[in-house]
């Protein structure tokens, strides 16, 4: 399925499930609870746009201890 998803714009739950690294059913939690971007098209077959779940997946960004140091020392400098 790799192959197939990796040409794919929009993304049907199983799909986005190999993407995302999660399950079926935690998916549907999620789309149930309005936490990730999805659509419903006909108003029940589940899509997934896959820029909007990259986008998902890379929120909340965990900043490196080598990216503080130096922003520490740039500070420290008075560089902007």
């Amino acid at each position: 399925m790799g192959y197939a998803v990796s040409n794919k714009q929009v993304l049907n739950i199983e799909e986005a499930a190999y993407l995302t690294g999660l399950s079926e059913s935690y998916l549907y939690k999620l789309t149930s609870t309005q936490q990730i971007p999805h659509y419903k098209p006909r108003g029940k077959l589940l899509a997934f746009d896959r820029t909007e779940l990259e986008a998902w997946l890379k929120q909340n960004r965990i900043t490196t201890v080598r990216e503080l140091e130096t922003k520490a020392a740039n500070h420290v400098a008075g560089v902007k």
